[in-house]
């Protein structure tokens, strides 16, 4: 092989890798931004399952941005205006029993949000997957009559993640169809699964999602949308300490 023959080959490699991280990254953003849109705001059941018991819980969520939401329980009656509050990568949580704000240390966002099988650095970090990992395209399948992308996302080294990888399967109408995450050694952990898609607030989004952990199928956290509404107007106040304790929403 010519000095310019390996070296034309050599560009074609790295500009060809770079092209492939950079849709592996727009395409995970995209899917954020498409869950989410500019603001938002959901009505939702979280069905909690075990082998030998199962409660549900209603909810309503905001959103706002990239770093802004707000998800509060309506019912059960014993776990009405619960909440959780995200802003930035802070996290806090009221109780009405204990009537007390607690802002969740970073020792504890891998622990179980509101007795689930998500995390609360789950649900409060959504979206440092898109800036905090390197993102590859592994390949692309077919589903449904859309086609179905495969990105494999490996954090940053300074990124303060416990996960080794995260492979995501993304439609290419930005739907999300599951994500799988990795420890370390390579071993998955556990699985988000979108169970079913349908068009919710004018867009299509996964109405019922599903995680559960690898080494206990038989227990599962399902989180089913009811209702939707996407780029509405926020009201000054909702994303507050104040609001989260005396809900005026």
């Amino acid at each position: 092989m010519t000095n310019i023959t390996w070296l034309s080959t050599a560009i074609f490699f790295c500009v060809g890798s770079h092209a492939h991280a950079q849709d592996a990254r727009e395409i995970v953003k995209a899917a954020i931004d498409h869950w989410r849109g500019t603001s938002s705001y959901s009505e939702m059941t979280m069905t909690i399952h075990r082998p030998d018991w199962e409660r549900a819980m209603s909810m309503r969520g905001w959103t706002e941005g990239e770093k802004k939401s707000l998800v509060r329980v309506m019912a059960p009656a014993r776990d009405k205006n619960n909440g959780t509050l995200m802003i930035d990568n802070n996290m806090w949580t009221y109780s009405p029993k204990v009537n007390r704000v607690i802002k969740v240390p970073s020792s504890m966002m891998n622990q179980s949000w509101m007795g689930s099988d998500f995390s609360n650095k789950d649900v409060s970090r959504a979206d440092d997957i898109v800036d905090q990992y390197d993102h590859v395209l592994l390949g692309q399948s077919e589903m449904d009559g859309h086609v179905v992308y495969e990105v494999e996302s490996v954090p940053h080294e300074e990124a303060a993640v416990v996960w080794g990888r995260e492979v995501l399967r993304i439609r290419d109408d930005n739907v999300l169809v599951d994500q799988k995450f990795y420890d370390q050694d390579g071993e998955l952990v556990k699985t988000l699964a979108s169970l079913e898609i349908g068009d919710v607030g004018g867009r299509t989004i996964a109405i019922r999602q599903r995680m559960f952990k690898e080494e206990a199928p038989e227990e599962w956290t399902e989180i089913l949308v009811s209702d939707a509404q996407y780029n509405i107007e926020i009201g000054e106040g909702l994303f507050t300490l104040s609001n989260l304790r005396n809900p005026r929403d």
